[in-house]
């Protein structure tokens, strides 16, 4: 009997050839297009319509079943309540590692089983692997520069192990190759960007509908003042473009936030002391294993686009400290702090 696996096909071109290449390999492959955001689907920076007709025209060309699904509510439950309380709070989440977790490994996971799939696939940059307990790890893909084990660190083992991740192996190159060999509709359009909801928009317009703005003071480290800011949530650790900051010398980078001041602290320079720091504490920790890992030698990333840095795990009270060997740059409250040992992902927890 043809062993049926449920696709995620969002109408880009990572998880058409997702679907294709297990077409190949013998599989019975249904597609599910989930719209997870409606608030302003009909405004110019929503691609909900364009990518639900390209999810429909790559089913179309492969001869498969597509199912279109609606998790707007339990995203906004789930998700984007999260991500408001996130901003309120000061701090700068990351809601897409919390979408993965929460909606497509999770409702969608449960309504690929309602289907008969004895998997789930997305076109995640990514692998696993069985060991030999029978744990399964997720594993870095072999295209090191699209590598999306970071927004994926926070599966369980249930959702690991119930996960097929066709293009582990690939580079994004051949699967553009791919694409094109086949005629897929798609082959050729943009990688999407940005967080998933917000899209291309303004992001302060966007936060503004949300979230009352209350502006307040720009100071530096020693009280000075050199500005005014348009509200905390703006802000995060470490940026550089839209302080407004005029004269002479080094840039100006965001170095922190005092909230019950409403003061935003700004600091002179990259390497400013300020923004190098050699330990972080992480809490609300989720291990892939399903186990802390022991206290010891690791890499880790405090943000995606980066290098893995050397560093020491110690044991906390509701989580972990890490020492790095090197400082890292603007380490961010409410950002993830990803755990690697060699190319598994052990998992990770909230930077503090």
């Amino acid at each position: 009997m043809t062993q049926k696996i449920v696709v995620g096909l969002s109408g880009g071109v990572d998880s058409s050839v997702t679907a294709h290449l297990l077409q190949q390999q013998g599989y019975d492959v249904v597609g599910v297009f989930m719209q997870n955001w409606e608030d302003d689907n009909n405004d110019e920076y929503c691609s909900i319509k364009e990518d639900s007709m390209d999810a429909i025209a790559v089913a179309d060309l492969l001869g498969i079943d597509i199912e279109l699904v609606n998790f707007a509510g339990q995203y906004k439950d789930r998700v984007f309540s999260y991500f408001l309380a996130e901003y309120s709070a000061g701090r700068t989440p990351n809601p897409d590692i919390l979408c993965n977790s929460e909606i497509k490994f999770k409702c969608f996971l449960d309504y690929a089983i309602e289907l008969g799939g004895a998997k789930m696939a997305t076109g995640h940059y990514a692998a696993n692997r069985v060991r030999p307990d029978g744990r399964t790890e997720l594993i870095r893909a072999a295209d090191q520069s699209k590598d999306q084990t970071y927004f994926l660190y926070r599966l369980s083992q249930a959702q690991v192990s119930q996960a097929v991740f066709p293009l582990g192996e690939l580079q994004k190159s051949q699967v553009r190759v791919i694409a094109e060999e086949i005629g897929l509709p798609n082959a050729k359009k943009k990688d999407s960007t940005g967080i998933c909801f917000i899209g291309e928009r303004p992001f302060r317009d966007f936060l503004n509908r949300y979230l009352p703005k209350v502006p307040g003071a720009m100071v530096t480290p020693e009280g000075r003042v050199t500005g005014e800011h348009m509200g905390l949530m703006y802000y995060t650790i470490g940026q550089r473009q839209g302080l407004g900051i005029g004269g002479e010398g080094l840039p100006w980078f965001v170095a922190g936030k005092d909230m019950d001041k409403n003061e935003l602290i700004v600091v002179q320079g990259h390497d400013h002391p300020s923004l190098l720091k050699h330990d972080l504490l992480a809490l609300d920790c989720s291990w892939i294993l399903g186990e802390l890992p022991a206290e010891g030698r690791y890499t880790a990333k405090t943000r995606y686009r980066q290098q893995d840095a050397a560093c020491t795990l110690t044991h906390v009270d509701g989580g972990v400290a890490l020492h790095f060997d090197e400082p890292q740059w603007a380490m961010t409250p409410g950002q993830s702090m990803v755990l690697y040992q060699g190319d598994v992902c052990l998992g990770g927890g909230i930077i503090q």
